[in-house]
């Protein structure tokens, strides 16, 4: 398999491992209804087979299934020949060589080795092959036994081995899904300000005391604290990363819960029909609020016992993902523009300094974020150059659930065996989120929304930087590298023009120092006069 992709939670991390193996496309076709036709996943060893890239370039073979026989002599050879055919064999009893070997020798023009214990790339002597010049692959035993069963024995089979595009229109997915993330979250942190008045960008003034309870304002000490716990919670996934990830599953499901709950219960409250109440010890609980409540927990728990299902288990992920986000946004609130600039700053540097640094002191020479991103799964972690597709689901490897998942939309041969994701980090949304929803409290208090547009704007700008260089140099990019220079900065900009850096800068600070410097201003009036 050529490329692998995989993200990770504070930065858009994509992993390429380069293995000798490649996967490719078999198509089979039903020649007497041509309508009857399917793909199915293929390995070959390119060093040894060339397959064309697309199917209108492909030659097509009758299929000759012989999976009853290892075709390891000569007599195994079916009395009708297989001339001209791609003949399917079954895996073992001689090597990949013998078998290339005979089936070449009886005018085979290609052969499809079938394995029930899962795909490699065929190997061997280099010399042994030169000899052999039909293609051989690996497929899946259980595919051939499909053929026969949805497409009947009258087929024709095509091998190629599509390129694979960098570009795929699930990034495209991705970035609608994280825009509609920090707008939503960034907008909503300023709605409680807006219904008072925009007096305050803290919580701690007399129109907002009904969202204090709420609400988290950030301090200097706890930044460093939320910094440094990141950082300590990365190397003990490193190390022991079999035992954590449950804890982090755990917290997940409860904290999404919590997010979804909070973030429909705000939806739900709108609607002005049945609000049937029951008191339940001095408490009124609404019933509509109660259902809710069971739905929210009942999709966590859905997602945590089929969280390794791979086909649609990334809806409920992202669903839970996308409320975890926009409720850690709106909930938690930057005081000032300093606060703003010192995390994102740092959540750079450990960005940074997790991806490209660690590497120089890890045994295997991988960075810490990637391998606890990937998990302990020994080819995603050493780059191995043998690639194996299993014949069957495999052993469920666990995941950190802190990503957003969108499958690969565009065909190819690594989407035709296994399920290829693009991935982007929880923590790329809600960094620049908390910066963003200063901007949009800001906005409130001065009357405006200009910081909350641009801001929102740059991040988008970010963002898109962030996947073409992706794209262009196909190389890792954390996200955050260019997310936190464009906010930070257009933010910077628009308040320096608008000469109100000073206000934007010392946040709520500036407002309990205006009064005093009022009153002082006043006493030395009335001492002048």
């Amino acid at each position: 398999m050529r490329h692998r992709l995989y993200a990770r939670l504070h930065g858009l991390v994509i992993l390429i491992f380069q293995v000798s193996a490649d996967l490719g496309v078999l198509r089979v076709t039903n020649y007497v209804t041509p309508a009857l036709s399917s793909d199915y996943c293929l390995v070959y060893n390119s060093k040894w087979t060339h397959l064309p890239q697309t199917s209108n370039n492909a030659t097509s073979y009758v299929l000759k299934n012989i999976i009853y026989t290892g075709l390891c002599k000569n007599s195994d050879v079916p009395a009708g020949g297989i001339k001209d055919e791609a003949v399917a064999v079954m895996r073992g009893n001689c090597t990949f060589v013998e078998k290339g070997r005979i089936a070449q020798a009886a005018g085979a023009g290609a052969m499809l080795i079938a394995s029930e214990d899962g795909l490699v790339p065929p190997s061997g002597n280099q010399t042994d092959y030169d000899n052999i010049t039909i293609p051989v692959v690996m497929i899946k035993s259980r595919d051939i036994l499909d053929v026969e069963k949805t497409l009947g024995k009258n087929v024709r089979v095509q091998l190629f081995s599509p390129p694979v595009s960098v570009f795929d229109y699930s990034i495209l997915i991705i970035f609608l899904i994280a825009m509609f993330t920090v707008s939503v979250g960034g907008y909503w942190s300023g709605v409680p300000d807006e219904d008072a008045g925009g007096r305050s960008l803290s919580d701690s003034g007399n129109s907002e005391k009904k969202q204090s309870d709420k609400n988290v304002s950030f301090t200097v000490f706890t930044v460093l604290i939320f910094v440094a716990v990141c950082c300590v919670m990365l190397v003990l996934l490193y190390f022991f990363y079999k035992y954590l990830v449950y804890v982090v599953i755990a917290i997940f499901c409860l904290a999404s819960a919590l997010a979804l709950y909070n973030c429909l219960s705000a939806l739900v409250t709108k609607i002005t029909v049945g609000r049937c109440r029951f008191t339940f010890r001095t408490k009124v609980i609404e019933v509509r609020l109660l259902f809710l409540a069971t739905f929210c927990i009942a999709l966590a728990v859905i997602w945590a016992v089929f969280r390794n299902e791979e086909r649609w288990v990334w809806i409920l992920q992202n669903i839970l993902g996308i409320a975890f986000c926009i409720n850690f946004i709106k909930t938690l609130k930057m005081p000032n523009f300093k606060l703003c600039v010192l995390l994102l700053i740092l959540l750079l540097i450990y960005d940074v300094f997790f991806v490209f640094i660690t590497p120089f002191f890890t045994k295997n020479g991988q960075s810490i974020m990637i391998e606890v991103a990937a998990g302990p799964s020994s080819d995603e972690k050493t780059g191995g150059d043998i690639l194996e597709v299993p014949a069957d689901t495999p052993a469920p490897q666990e995941k950190l659930p802190v990503v957003i998942r969108v499958p690969r939309l565009m065909n190819s041969a690594q989407t035709q065996c296994t399920v290829m994701f693009s991935l982007l980090g929880f923590g790329d949304m809600i960094v620049p989120g908390l910066l963003i929803a200063y901007c949009r409290r800001f906005d409130v208090r001065i009357d405006s929304r200009i910081y909350f547009i641009s801001c929102t704007l740059a991040y988008a700008v970010g963002m898109v930087i962030a996947f073409t260089v992706l794209i262009l140099t196909k190389m890792g990019q954390p996200a955050l590298l260019y997310l936190v220079p464009f906010t930070i900065i257009t933010s910077t900009v628009i308040a320096w023009r608008r000469g109100e850096i000073k206000m934007f800068w010392k946040g709520s600070s500036y407002e309990m120092m205006n009064p005093l410097e009022s009153s002082v201003n006043e006493s030395d009036k009335d001492v002048v006069e």
